[in-house]
């Protein structure tokens, strides 16, 4: 196995205070900054080997303070301004709209009579992810963290979303996913009856990118979760936990059906979504330009989360997922498209967005989130841990967005100056010290710049919100029609929708895959952009081309199997793979051949895909050396099938669980420890590593390797420096809103 330099911190760990102090002194003003990064990490990494894993058995364990996120403490300090919408005063009393996370097995109503009797009110109930969404005196809320079933209280934060050169550039018409696509026609895989949920602003109905080949639409439900029990801080408890066929929940159905709005996204941002994903262009008229999306003939569904101002809560979003997984078998939805983000302080583990997500792909669907555009700091410079929430959930795929320079050819193209960075920074408290979440993100990145994509208009003709207020976004010397409008963007909300086409495609190819499988699928087929690291763009940029050929070349069966409890560890999956190099206009390159796993694991090896690894199991999940274990449960009753629609799930620790059999390496050891100027560890330049794992480095496994060995502790990426802004601030929350309208790359971006 090659041998790499050390992090930089370790020799600073090692010295005295006084020692350190006196290199301090001696050194000029810009070594002196690269200094204080070192020394401060330094300490902060000492202080957390010192206290050792910082999560206990049950979350609902910690002392009171430690169940309160950071940023809802410091909003409910009635000596500060309520500047954050989640909070208000009123009668003279700080009042803040919180999240409740708890880990009790009821219907959570003991839960609700104890906020009652603290004097607030509970506005939603998130069944799903044992949440719910409540009014709370700011003054009341240790109180609340003191009960013994409270978890975690988060605020309800705010929520943003986030010719065809897109086709050629993401390598979808390089012959295994389609071999030809014009305005007119196409052939070969078009996401045929696969769904895909576009939980964003909206979908505009009447555009014909959204119609079929025969001109029906293609849109099966549109809703809205824009309830005004959490905008106007009032409200019933309303749940999703109604039988099916229910008054109760036809009622329901009926107050969030927006089919027959007259606006349906007056912001803009969904409908540019929606058509990267899954735009159909053979209506389109000869002068506009080719609005092909990656999954031309997948089925959609729009769950408005996002209002006309852009923004959204945290509640609604939850919501809106709980809605999809209700009705994902139902409906056949096998992707959810996340281009929306929250800043969040929290950690994975306890953060109620990232909760929401990894219920859906415990429920068997593709999570697909857009990393953020805050790759730069307000001077330009390239920043690191900004990946937002749900972008931080290590079971989502997290996209960032690459500048493909309007070209189809790879030669050119960069990782976005702006797209967010890994590695995430959530925080999660014990009551001691604070530990870091740092898994690697993004997984991998996908054409983001100056993408072309449908444009939605108000009934009365005018622009959306979006093209109104930044003309730039249009942008295109080109005729404007209502039913055809079209304008551009660019942002990792925009990447995010052409990973969600491709997965789409990947699934008609395969519909057996788990969501896992097709995470790792993407990242192993990914091209390296020379000179990105691991947590500039993941395994590398999106290639529809190979994730096709790797999905065909894998048995069908695997997700009813593994669902079922079927598929033993090692069973094999599938007899041979395609070589691992595709040609994509005229140029061949190989894969990464390299998979994220565990949160911070590097893994590889044939063997990932050709035999079944417990990891592709969707209900496990793996990260931080936590392991746990979330299944669905069904209503069954008359009227409709069995195992159709959610009930709830059942979280459980699998503290046993072996992720991995003979025959994969794991490369995370190669990686080295991570420092930023050294560019090792998650800095590492992803074609290095692949160049690595290609000529055969790595541990490669002689058994089942359970999480005693140390394949977390032990061998995964630590991130041993801080990622520091210019102006001394080490960067501790990790989390920034992932959705801003700036300029970057001479472009207009929206995400």
């Amino acid at each position: 196995m090659r041998r790499h330099p050390a992090g930089y911190c370790a020799p600073f760990m090692r010295m005295p205070m006084a020692l350190l102090l006196h290199r301090a002194a001696r050194l000029g003003a810009q070594r002196a900054a690269h200094f204080a990064a070192h020394l401060l990490l330094a300490l902060a990494v000492a202080g957390a080997v010192a206290a050792g894993p910082a999560h206990a058995k049950r979350l609902a364990d910690r002392p009171a303070h430690a169940k309160v996120a950071g940023d809802l403490a410091e909003g409910a300090d009635a000596a500060r301004p309520a500047r954050a919408r989640w909070a208000r005063e009123r009668g003279g009393e700080r009042e803040v709209q919180v999240i409740v996370t708890t880990e009790s097995a009821d219907d959570m109503r003991g839960l609700a009579r104890h906020i009652e009797r603290l004097g607030g009110e509970v506005l939603v109930r998130h069944s799903f992810i044992h949440s719910l969404t409540a009014r709370v005196p700011a003054r009341n809320l240790r109180q609340l963290a003191e009960r013994d079933d409270v978890a975690h209280i988060a605020p309800n934060r705010d929520t943003v979303s986030t010719y065809s050169t897109l086709e050629r550039a993401a390598g979808a018409v390089a012959g295994k996913a389609r071999s030809g696509s014009t305005k007119k026609s196409y052939s070969g895989f078009d996401g045929t009856g696969v769904t895909i949920a576009i939980v964003d602003s909206g979908l505009q109905r009447d555009h014909l990118a959204f119609r079929d080949g025969p001109g029906a639409h293609r849109i099966k439900r549109q809703v809205t979760m824009l309830g005004t029990s959490t905008s106007g801080w009032g409200g019933g408890g309303t749940g999703l936990s109604m039988e099916p066929n229910s008054a109760a929940r036809r009622t329901y159905e009926q107050a969030i059906d927006r089919a027959d709005a007259a606006v349906h996204d007056a912001y803009g941002h969904g409908t540019h979504v929606a058509s990267v994903a899954a735009g159909f262009a053979r209506h389109v008229r000869s002068t506009t330009p080719d609005l092909t999306g990656l999954a031309p003939d997948a089925d959609l569904v729009d769950v408005k989360v996002i209002g006309d101002d852009g923004i959204g809560t945290v509640s609604d979003a939850i919501e809106g997922i709980q809605w999809v997984i209700f009705h994902a078998r139902e409906l056949n939805i096998r992707v959810i498209n996340l281009s929306i983000a929250a800043r969040s302080t929290d950690s994975w583990r306890v953060d109620p967005l990232a909760a929401a997500a990894r219920a859906a792909v415990a429920a068997g669907i593709t999570v697909v989130v857009a990393a953020g555009n805050y790759g730069l700091d307000s001077r330009g410079r390239e920043t690191f841990g900004s990946i937002g929430s749900p972008g931080h959930e290590p079971s989502v795929i997290t996209v960032g967005a690459a500048n493909f320079k309007g070209t189809p050819g790879r030669g050119d193209d960069t990782v976005a100056a702006y797209s967010s960075r890994g590695p995430t920074r959530g925080a999660f408290g014990n009551g001691g010290a604070v530990a870091r979440d740092n898994v690697l993100k993004p997984d991998l990145v996908a054409p983001g710049n100056r993408v072309v994509g449908a444009a939605a208009w108000t009934r009365a003709g005018g622009w959306n919100r979006i093209a109104a207020n930044h003309w730039s976004v249009v942008g295109l010397d080109v005729p404007q029609y209502t039913d055809e409008s079209v304008m551009q963007m660019s942002g990792s909300s925009i990447a995010a929708p052409a990973v969600s086409g491709a997965v789409a495609l990947m699934l008609q190819a395969n519909p057996g895959l788990t969501p896992p499988l097709v995470k790792a699928m993407l990242q192993y087929s990914a091209q390296p952009i020379a000179g990105a690291s691991l947590v500039q763009q993941g395994a590398g940029l999106l290639n529809v081309d190979g994730a096709v050929a790797l999905a065909r070349a894998l048995r069908t069966d695997i997700a009813p199997l593994v669902e079922a409890g079927l598929l033993p560890a090692g069973a094999p999956l599938a007899m041979s793979l395609p070589a691992p190099t595709t040609t994509v206009e005229g140029q061949s390159f190989g894969w990464s051949r390299l998979v994220f796993a565990g949160g911070n694991h590097v893994l590889s090896g044939e063997a990932l895909f050709t035999r079944h690894q417990p990891l592709w199991n969707p209900r496990l999940s793996w990260a931080n050396g936590i392991v746990r274990s979330t299944t669905p449960e069904y209503w069954l009753g008359l009227g409709y099938l069995p195992a159709t629609f959610v009930r709830g799930f059942r979280v459980q620790d699998a503290s046993s669980f072996q992720p991995l059999g003979a025959g994969v390496n794991i490369a995370t050891a190669m990686a080295g420890s991570s420092s930023s100027l050294a560019r090792s560890g998650a800095f590492r330049a992803t074609s290095q590593m692949s160049a690595w794992v290609a000529s055969g480095s790595g541990q490669w496994l002689t058994k089942t390797a359970s999480m005693a060995q140390g394949l977390v502790l032990s061998e995964g990426i630590v991130l041993s420096e801080g990622i520091v802004l210019s102006e001394g601030i080490v960067l501790s929350e990790g989390i920034v809103l992932s959705e801003g309208i700036v300029l970057s790359e001479q472009r207009l971006v929206v995400e």
